[in-house]
């Protein structure tokens, strides 16, 4: 969700980009003087940790300036004078909180994490102050009690109450000491969320598995052996291989590795970050969090911080949001069952003598896909070589939308791993700039995500055109070997790149819009449809060294084996998504122990002992961010996604009216419009839940 913003009432001169500038007060700051590079992008190559705070106090500043000149403006308050004035403030501050935040998260060190430490909390103040702004509050309450006399289009109509509403919901019409206490929580929150962060990189980047003995390495594909190996190197160990607890590296060894006990090891050590009693545990940080959030909760007037959450998301209320996964969860734990009884099956054919665990499940998955399907993730590798399902990824965008990407040399870049390319539209017309940046590192957090450095509006008057940044944790390159991905990757790209298409595509005029997790994951997982589609695996699916398109059986295999390992799959994201809604439900503040709570949880529940939560507290990221009571929002996306590609499998799979359709009803408008309303203007009716049914095999 973004800041709202206003005009300053000095004169202003626009970048190419729509950046606006004025007299610098330090010239060696590049964010305080046009940027004067390709695109109007931020220039990396120029900006130094010690830029940031200064820019971040200029962009404060400006920002009270913008919202002091709304709130004297002697006359009436208007749309023009108020809402749009309002909308086009902090325009600096934004952009320094996208180039900051996105380092933070993808290229981290010392000082960044020392300045994020310091300035979250004074962002927090600086936003409450805005929102909170009696005056500025009472300027909004008169155009939005006039609403229905103005001759508003509906983006302009949607602002307003969104605007509106979130000044309420923010604490607008509390009283002093109420608010005072509000602002507390929230730079409390804030300072909170940056330390669970800061921990969970700090555990993450802790641990190694080293392994010395080479029959330790047993099971392991070659390409996994001499990534280890490499990573040991780079880590100053000679005749060692070492394996991580990021996924890429981790995930390989728990297929794979024969030895149990290290790979007990190992996913042990995932599973206990941020919870282990030393300078990085995260459970008294998670406890205080959701406490805040209770607390705030109550002092808005809200039952549950669920309730406040949901309020404004399409789901509405935790009722519908229970709904959903109690249904899903019902269906999808007997399956796991089964799942469990296929693996054990083979563990006594084999006389392993023991019960499979919860660090076995990969292992042992994998021997059931083989002996069910044919089918070992090594096969499919040679494939999926990064940059072919890039290429991949490209195809679509273009079948779909006829854009066009051409790799850009000697731009600025936030990592120099970074790939970056310029999208034309079908007409030859400049639409985007995307970054691409896909590997692990020490100072990258886990995950994948997409973000944006600019987002499109024309606020200003002038059309600023979208910057993106795609950032994911791919299996890396070997010295003898290009980056070769697993299906999941593949389709994470493919996630990811739907995120950025909702980015370049976006055709708004205002900058403040309202993104929720569980309609914004719908222009993602869209895109998973086309990766594993027959027809497009055929065009980027292309053996690394033969360059010869993957085999029709091995199509065949991946289809036949759509809903392999789904019970496993469904229940690990569905008790997240359930103890992210049992935190977020509580109604008083509590004495957390964190542990025994998710224990408990999971217990009644039902959740069984072979399978872990996808996330555990300590380490569950989403929910101290923009994810808190909205980690459902994936599988509530995923009935939306699965109807409409239903839309395309009606007609065809790159069928233009409805990509056309798709493009204008949803992609150009998200985030300004009724999530009904945009779905039922592209589908014609209400979402169906038998699509996502069928395809998980759960029906």
């Amino acid at each position: 969700m973004r800041k709202a913003s206003v005009l300053i009432a000095c004169v202003l001169v626009l970048g190419c980009g729509g950046r606006a500038v004025d007299q610098p007060p330090a010239d060696t700051n590049p964010f305080f003087v046009a940027y004067g590079t390709p695109f109007n992008v931020q220039p990396f190559d120029r900006i130094d940790e010690a830029d940031f705070v200064p820019a971040f106090e200029e962009g404060m500043s400006r920002q009270n300036a913008e919202v002091a000149a709304v709130v004297d403006n002697p006359e009436p308050p208007t749309f023009d004078n108020t809402i749009a004035a309002l909308d086009r403030s902090g325009e600096l501050l934004d952009e320094v909180s996208r180039v900051f935040f996105a380092l933070s998260g993808s290229n981290t060190n010392d000082e960044i994490e020392e300045i994020q430490k310091q300035i979250a909390p004074r962002l927090a103040a600086h936003t409450d102050e805005i929102q909170m702004n009696p005056r500025l509050f009472e300027r909004i309450k008169t155009v939005y009690e006039q609403r229905e006399a103005l001759d508003l289009n509906a983006e302009q109509l949607f602002l307003l109450e969104h605007l509106y509403k979130r000044a309420v919901r923010d604490g607008a019409l509390l009283d002093g000491e109420d608010q005072t206490r509000l602002k507390e929580i929230n730079q409390r929150l804030s300072a909170l969320q940056v330390e669970f962060s800061a921990n969970l990189l700090a555990e993450t980047n802790a641990f190694k598995l080293v392994i010395e003995d080479e029959a330790d390495l047993a099971g392991l594909p070659d390409t996994v052996i001499e990534t280890a190996a490499e990573t040991a190197e780079r880590e100053g160990l000679e005749n060692a291989w070492v394996f991580t607890t990021h996924k890429p590296s981790m995930l390989p060894f728990l297929t794979y590795a024969d030895n149990r006990d290290l790979r007990k090891q190992l996913y042990t050590a995932y599973t206990v970050r941020g919870n282990q009693d030393n300078e990085h545990d995260n459970k008294a940080v998670i406890a205080e969090i959701v406490n805040l959030r209770v607390e705030k909760a109550g002092l808005l007037g809200y039952e549950t911080f669920a309730h406040y959450t949901l309020e404004p998301r399409m789901a509405g209320t935790p009722d519908k949001v229970y709904e959903l996964l109690d249904q899903l969860w019902a269906a999808s734990l007997p399956v796991a069952k089964r799942e469990v009884e296929e693996m054990q099956a083979i563990i006594d054919a084999e006389g392993g003598g023991f019960k499979l665990a919860s660090s076995d499940w990969w292992y042992y998955a994998e021997k059931v896909r083989k002996a069910k399907y044919d089918l070992d993730d090594n096969e499919l590798r040679p494939y999926f070589e990064l940059n072919n399902v890039r290429d991949g990824v490209f195809y679509v965008a273009n079948q779909l939308y006829g854009l066009k990407f051409v790799e850009l040399e000697d731009m600025p870049k936030p990592h120099p791993d970074a790939q970056v390319f310029e999208v034309f539209e079908a007409d030859g017309s400049h639409a985007a700039v995307i970054y691409m940046d896909y590997h692990p590192r020490e100072s990258k957090r886990g995950g994948a995500w997409c973000g944006r450095f600019r987002s499109q509006n024309r606020s200003a008057g002038v059309e600023v055109d979208p910057v993106i940044n795609l950032v994911c944790n791919f299996t890396t390159a070997s010295e003898d070997m290009p980056a070769l991905l697993s299906l999941d990757e593949v389709e994470t790209l493919f996630h990811e790149f739907g995120h950025g298409l909702d980015g370049m595509l976006s055709n708004l005029t205002y900058r403040t819009t309202d993104r929720s997790p569980d309609f914004g994951e719908l222009p993602s997982q869209i895109m998973e449809h086309w990766a594993v589609a027959p027809e497009v695996l055929k065009v980027y699916a292309r053996h690394y060294r033969t360059g010869d398109p993957i085999p029709d059986e091995l199509i065949a295999k991946i289809q036949d084996s759509s809903t392999f390992n789904q019970g496993f799959n469904q229940v690990e994201y569905l008790a997240a998504s359930l103890l992210d809604m049992e935190y977020h439900t509580l109604t008083e503040p509590a004495e957390l122990d964190v542990n025994a709570f998710e224990k408990a949880y999971f217990d009644e529940i039902g959740l069984i002992p072979e399978i872990v939560s996808r996330y555990r507290t300590t380490y569950f990221a989403h929910i101290t961010g923009g994810y808190a009571a909205g980690y459902y929002g994936y599988i509530w996306s995923g009935v939306l996604d699965n109807d409409a590609f239903a839309a395309f499998e009606e007609t065809s799979l790159f069928d233009q009216e409805t990509a056309n359709r798709f493009r204008k009803e949803i992609l150009e408008v998200s985030g300004s419009k009724d999530y009904m309303d945009m779905w039922v203007a592209f589908r014609g009716r209400e979402p169906e839940i038998g699509p996502l049914l069928r395809n998980l095999g759960l029906q």
